[in-house]
């Protein structure tokens, strides 16, 4: 097993190792676009209208009020409006993407992850994500959504909305609240929505430390990170008022928030926890990849809710979201099976499946705002470079990222977020695009969740630990920690 000190010093060299690869993509974008810095939008909200896009005058009738020329203001903030101004289309749309980013996560990261682990922790890699489920939930509505999307500073919401205070339906008079962040459906759908993202970004950091980590352990880091790590990021690059917002980054559906972000985290718990045992002298291989397969379909399907979701609305650009998410996966899930044929001979189950969760990755910031064109290179990019992260880089490294939480989703979430904003399509997105902002969104997830992840560890570490013992590892997790087994 390597120490710990010698995990550290790998951790901060790949990190490093990732921004020198960062380079060549700001050069080229900077290049094709050297002029977009000064259009960046206050916000990257996609419902929002640009305030430059401006229909065509119709001939003012006589009479007609001077003040019906002037568009109210966007609300700044979550606001009490009549019941009949919801879009009913809208609000199915959003309930139903919310059901499909729920199914995400369970059941399918659950089967996805229980699939590859050895049989003796699949039910434990199961638990771990319907446990998250429930406890972000609690989590979410206590404080997370508050801290998250309601105006604050740059950095941090407010507590506005602590037990979701002040989030509203009056039936008898015929009122309800609404977000700024989607003003056509009740506010509760909105935090419901939002939720599903809050649930899966951290479960799938479990996939990093499988096999390893004390059940008790991984509540307290999952819930602490929500909190401390999850929200101030969400703030930052999707409400308006928070820092990267404000500079315009473009992140239609979580590029950062969610995949750099459990990606980076899954790193630092993995380095941190320790390589499991036995680890790259036994074999380690997927215990039912039938499972996996199965997972990773439902994960597919699911992502078009996470990502033509992101549209807060039934409309055009929740369309070109939804086309370009199939596209680049379909991309993608091809360009790590071909790659993967020519370097060890074989196409694998693991390896297309691997390829098209790499792609579904890697067009979330870039599904609002990419034609086809982008979505083929992004789709190109995420499986030949996952599936060399997943194998090289990890190979030479040394560390122990059980289910390549971080190959896959940190380093699909940064070719994403770069590639966004060189192949962002102004026409579909309504936003210029400034490379160097998005690889400052990349380079404040990657030093606040991974600075942050390193500091909960460690107080969690001293106060309960967080490795379960050496003979409980070796029996398997389902018997230890949970006592029941898959016969």
């Amino acid at each position: 097993m390597l120490s710990k000190g010698n995990n550290m010093k790998r951790l901060f060299a790949l990190i490093l190792a990732i921004g020198v690869l960062a380079v060549p993509s700001l050069s080229f974008a900077q290049e094709k676009a050297p002029d977009q810095k000064a259009a960046a939008p206050t916000t990257a909200a996609p419902a929002a209208p640009a305030a430059d896009q401006k229909a065509p005058e119709a001939p003012k009738a006589e009479g007609a009020p001077a003040a019906a020329a002037a568009a109210p203001p966007a609300p700044t903030k979550p606001e009490l409006i009549a019941a009949d101004k919801i879009n009913s289309g809208d609000t199915a749309w959003m309930l139903t993407s919310m059901t499909l980013v729920l199914l995400m996560t369970i059941p399918g990261l659950a089967l996805f992850y229980g699939g590859m682990v050895r049989k003796k922790n699949v039910l434990a890699t199961l638990m771990q994500s319907f446990a998250i489920t429930c406890l972000v939930t609690v989590v979410w509505v206590i404080a997370g959504y508050s801290i998250a999307f309601m105006p604050g500073g740059p950095f941090f919401g407010s507590l506005d909305r602590l037990f979701m205070n002040g989030m509203l339906y009056q039936k008898e008079a015929g009122k309800l609240t609404v977000s700024h962040l989607g003003t056509t459906i009740p506010e509760s759908v909105y935090a419901m929505f939002q939720l599903t993202f809050a649930i899966i970004t951290p479960a799938l950091i479990t996939g990093a430390f499988a096999d390893r980590m004390k059940f008790s352990a991984m509540l307290w880091f999952m819930g602490l990170w929500s909190v401390l790590i999850y929200s101030p990021i969400a703030h930052m690059m999707w409400e308006p008022s928070g820092y990267w917002a404000g500079k315009g980054v473009l992140d239609f559906a979580g590029g950062t928030v969610v995949h750099i972000n459990a990606g980076i985290a899954g790193l630092v718990c993995a380095m941190v926890r320790g390589n499991r045992l036995g680890y790259g002298r036994e074999v380690m291989s997927p215990h039912n990849l039938t499972l996996t397969l199965s997972g990773a379909s439902v994960l597919w399907v699911g992502w078009f809710g996470f990502n033509a979701g992101s549209a807060v609305a039934a409309d055009g650009r929740a369309g070109m979201a939804m086309f370009v998410t199939q596209f680049a996966t379909a991309v993608a899930a091809l360009a790590w099976m071909f790659t993967e044929w020519m370097v060890k001979g074989k196409p694998s189950v693991l390896g297309i499946a691997s390829g098209a969760i790499a792609g579904l990755v890697a067009i979330t910031p870039a599904s609002g705002f990419v034609g086809a064109t982008g979505a083929l290179v992004i789709g190109i990019a995420a499986g030949v470079l996952c599936f060399f992260a997943a194998t090289t880089v990890k190979k030479a490294f040394g560390y122990d990222d059980s289910l390549d939480a971080f190959d896959v989703h940190c380093i699909g979430g940064i070719v994403g977020a770069i590639l966004t904003g060189v192949f962002n399509v102004k026409d579909i997105s309504k936003s210029d695009a400034d490379v160097l902002v998005q690889l400052g969104a990349v380079a404040t997830t990657l030093v606040y969740s991974g600075v942050g992840s390193f500091i909960i560890l460690k107080i969690i570490d001293m106060v309960i630990g967080l490795r379960v013992s050496e003979e409980e590892e070796r029996e398997g997790l389902d018997v230890s920690l949970h006592g029941e087994r898959v016969e």
